[in-house]
């Protein structure tokens, strides 16, 4: 079987959904499957040297003969969303452009980053099915408009609404399968009018195999960044955006005068210049910011806290659980979640008793909780965390999920 995959990121590039996508290559490519990569060669997370090394690697074979990549030369990302709307059509239409000329797939497949992504594939499977159809599967990491209007950076009714719904709309119709994250995600969009007979849930699985706790003797972030392995650390790791609410998390750091405790940011975005800027001018000291680790280092990584903090302004977390919140639980560390109490994330917490959860945005309470977390023994939450994601959520039942929605 022959699968055009339309990619925005692809190794050595890494989003949520990268390692979700090495896996479902892996078990794909094991069955003799071939896979049709098109995606831009790569600028995000990476420094000149590796730009450089791909900037003229066109083509690539991987998976031993099985994964072929082809790459077309894009603009590098910035933070201002305007320049990365304008990257963004570039790459749809690079990609469709050279997507089109592919005779001989069976199946389509894309994932929402960025959302743009559905209606490239909506329309890569349009002009390839004149003579037979093609499925088209899509993956919805996230659910657009909504996101801008939950981050407050669009309101309902604005032209960028109108013109996501419009978006949304046709990728909706003319998807043959959707998978979605969780099941709020599957409610949404069949009360938009999707067809709840093509809608599956399957969760962003973890691997525990690879990541797993790691001791903090053992541990080369301490060593490599210079970090005391005395003192108590709540870890931040992923993208640094504007809907993460880090403003709450440097409010809180400022306050909090307790000199056994320390914050750690580990990752890139669109606001991480402004924290940086923040740290420096308002000399926050007990706030450290480590670039995206390779990963590789994911079992490190997530085992640097004694809590891992999950983070977003009041009004966005309603609808998914954030794909952080399995590694934090399979490195065995209690979760420590400002966030929506009526989100997925909030009942999954207080469910299976592996974290604590404080209102999205109240500083007081994330206060206190940190200073719970610090005054207790919170070895169980961890263990409870890390027992739910090896039996509920494992990579082998969720990626045979994938492969049959790709009817593989």
């Amino acid at each position: 079987m022959n699968i055009l995959f339309l990619d925005a990121y692809f190794e050595p590039e890494s989003i949520a959904f990268t390692h979700l996508e090495n896996d479902l290559l892996n078990a794909l490519t094991k069955t003799g499957h071939n896979i049709y990569i098109i995606c831009p060669t790569p600028t995000r997370g990476i420094d000149d040297t590796v730009r450089k090394e791909y900037k003229h690697r066109y083509k690539e074979t991987l998976y031993k003969g099985h994964v072929h990549v082809r790459r077309f030369n894009a603009p590098k990302e910035g933070k201002n969303p305007i320049i990365r709307m304008f990257r963004y059509l570039w790459c749809n239409l690079q990609t469709y452009r050279y997507g089109i000329k592919y005779k001989n797939i069976d199946v389509i497949f894309a994932n929402s980053t960025p959302p743009t992504q559905g209606l490239l594939g909506a329309l890569v499977k349009k002009r390839l099915s004149k003579k037979k159809n093609i499925p088209f599967v899509y993956c919805l990491q996230d659910i657009f408009p909504d996101s801008l209007v939950n981050a407050k950076m669009t309101s309902k009714g604005s032209w960028i609404w109108k013109l996501g719904r419009k978006i949304e709309n046709y990728t909706y119709k003319n998807a043959d399968e959707i998978i979605t994250i969780s099941d709020a995600f599957k409610q949404n969009i069949i009360k938009k009018g999707a067809d709840k007979n093509k809608v599956h849930v399957v969760p962003n699985w973890i691997d525990t195999c690879e990541v797993f706790p790691v001791s903090r003797n053992d541990n080369p972030i301490f060593d490599r960044y210079k970090l005391d392995r005395n003192k108590f650390y709540i870890c931040y790791s992923g993208n640094i955006g504007h809907s993460q609410n880090m403003n709450l998390l440097l409010d809180v750091a400022k306050q909090i005068k307790d000199e056994e405790i320390r914050f750690v940011v580990i990752g890139d975005g669109a606001a991480k210049v402004e924290v940086e800027k923040r740290i420096e001018a308002e000399k926050i000291t007990n706030v450290v910011m480590l670039p995206f680790q390779p990963y590789e280092e994911i079992a490190n990584v997530f085992s640097v806290g004694d809590a891992g903090l999950i983070i977003s302004k009041p009004g966005i977390g309603g609808s998914s659980v954030p794909s952080k919140t399995w590694s934090i639980m399979a490195a065995e560390k209690p979760i420590l979640a400002s966030f929506d109490q009526d989100s997925e994330l909030a009942t999954l917490i207080k469910k299976v008793g592996c974290g604590i959860v404080c209102p999205a945005g109240e500083k007081n309470s994330l206060i206190k909780a940190i200073l719970k977390l610090k005054s207790e023994n919170n070895t169980n939450m961890g263990i409870r965390g890390r027992h739910y994601v090896t039996n509920e959520i494992s990579k082998k039942k969720c990626v045979d999920k994938y492969l049959k929605i790709l009817k593989v």
